[in-house]
């Protein structure tokens, strides 16, 4: 796609619009024109206190003009009316152009909820908020309605938490088999899991370091999570050993929420979950995408649906308080039909949480782009998303945490559901950046969260990766938690204490 932008304009900003209507679209500087390439334009002015932006989309012979406006006040920053005039110019652009409204309209971020927070923060209360986010956003009614109730529940779940509270995150990125969907570090060669016991050896000294930062800051720990990759592709004495080796850590007088991801049906025994619980966690996830065996075929699951059923059984037989399902709406091969049909059979089962995804390729999947794969408007998942919605109110589930991605089918989001009471907090805390996530393992991302007063509402963010591969892992990590002086290299306590310094001064 050929991008031109005239006037002050965040790029990005522009490219994640385009990407609505061009799903999959890349952005090169040396794209050459041609009729199949599409090319937008957008400029922007400042006149006053009023922005104005224009915007334009061209492939082949068909071209379609669209403009946008909105005012600077006490209510709107320049950057946000800016980014709202952009927007207002590229969706009526695009509307125009493909006889398609997107649901989310000019919303490009990760956290539709976060805008409806702001909106009900300010005294909008509901019902204007939604009206808002309809009528200046463009959302679908539905869409809106969702953004406010998710937004409504986050609030009264953490409005009285305190402010020293953070979380930790620990990585297995191991699988037994990689999905042909999946983007995230995981690995699942014969090599690279014989690295488990040696990976585990050096995980045990981060978690303890950065316990021990975390204890030095004055911080109490809220949340664990260990996510992957597969955590119980580790046999019941390495996951044993790994929760030994965090409950030694934790206060658990302070936390509120453990949760081991336990994923594929095919990796779970009861030993395991017979570890899980007598380690200390709470939650589970247990996750099958979908109940139809033609589709998880077709995604390179290596599980059956009686498998699912097995391992969901072995899960409530072992006591554990809170088990998630993964369901994926719009997969390839998936209809309306399939979806539904699956929802019902694991609503059947009365799992406290329930989190439907709507399918995306990233580039790092084996799954590339199909014809149609990313179609405007996809029937089918539109569909199962909405009926996930109804029928999960239905049965007394409330949406209570949400999230989008670029490239998913038919623009649609990603919603966890959960019975009342038994809400996922660490999820919340991962979308809304309510305090720090310290997170440890291969690929994972420490989120440092800092407000300069427990009352300003924007917070200072910087993020802390470790090496991405598990072998790289292993031969950098001691050097970046113990640092470098002859290169320079602080290390990651380091790092965390510089950051909240200013906090402490």
């Amino acid at each position: 796609m050929i991008l031109k932008i005239e006037g002050a304009i965040n790029r990005y900003y522009v490219q994640t619009l385009c990407m609505v209507f061009f799903p999959g679209a890349t952005f090169s500087e040396s794209e050459q024109a041609g009729p199949d390439v599409p090319e937008v334009t957008v400029s922007l002015i400042r006149e006053g206190d009023t922005v104005r932006s224009v915007a334009t989309m061209r492939l082949g012979d068909k071209e379609t003009r669209g403009e946008g406006a909105s005012d600077i006040g006490p209510e709107r920053s320049a950057a946000r009316a800016e980014k709202i005039a952009v927007g207002r110019a590229v969706f009526a652009a695009g509307k125009a152009f493909f006889s398609y409204t997107p649901p989310w309209g000019i919303l490009t971020g990760v956290r539709p909820a976060k805008v409806a927070s702001e909106l009900i923060a300010k005294g909008n209360g509901i019902r204007n908020s939604r009206a808002i986010l309809r009528d200046e956003y463009f959302l679908n009614p539905r869409k809106a309605a969702l953004a406010v109730s998710v937004a409504s529940t986050e609030m009264k779940l953490t409005h009285k938490l305190p402010s020293d509270l953070c979380s930790v995150y620990i990585a297995i990125p191991f699988c037994p088999s990689r999905c042909a969907y999946c983007s995230f570090v995981s690995y699942t060669s014969g090599k690279l899991l014989s690295l488990i016991d040696e990976y585990l050896l050096e995980l045990y000294r981060d978690i303890d370091d950065i316990f021990a930062t975390i204890r030095e800051l004055g911080l109490r720990v809220a949340t664990v999570y260990i996510g992957g990759g597969t955590p119980t592709v580790l046999d019941p004495h390495q996951m044993s050993a790994l929760l030994a080796c965090i409950g030694k850590n934790v206060d658990p007088s302070t936390l509120l929420e453990f949760t081991v991801e336990a994923g594929r049906p095919d990796t779970i025994t009861r030993e395991k979950l017979d570890a899980i619980r007598m380690g200390g966690a709470g939650r589970i996830s247990v996750n099958p995408q979908t109940l139809s065996e033609e589709v998880l075929r077709s995604i390179g699951r290596h599980h059956t649906v009686e498998e699912f059923y097995r391992a969901f059984s072995l899960a409530r037989e072992a006591e554990i308080g809170a088990i998630n399902v993964d369901m994926i709406a719009g997969l390839p091969e998936d209809t309306f039909r399939i979806f539904s049909d699956s929802l019902d059979k694991v609503m059947a089962l009365a799992p406290e949480n329930i989190t439907v995804h709507t399918f995306c390729v990233k580039r790092s999947a084996a799954l590339r782009q199909k014809d149609g794969i990313y179609a405007l408007g996809s029937a089918d998942a539109a569909k199962s998303v909405e009926y996930s919605q109804m029928r999960t109110k239905l049965a007394g589930y409330r949406p209570y945490y949400m999230y989008r991605q670029k490239n998913t089918v038919g623009n649609l989001e990603n919603v966890g559901y959960a019975l009342p009471g038994t809400e996922g907090l660490y999820n919340i805390f991962m979308m809304e950046e309510l305090h720090s996530i310290f997170a440890v393992g291969a690929g994972a991302v420490t989120k440092l969260v800092r407000r300069e007063s427990p009352a300003a509402a924007n917070a200072l963010i910087e993020r802390i990766f470790m090496p991405k591969y598990p072998y790289e892992y292993l031969r950098d990590a001691a050097r970046l938690r113990e640092g470098d002086p002859s290169a320079g290299l602080k290390s990651k306590r380091e790092r965390i204490l510089s950051f909240f310094q200013g906090e402490r001064e």
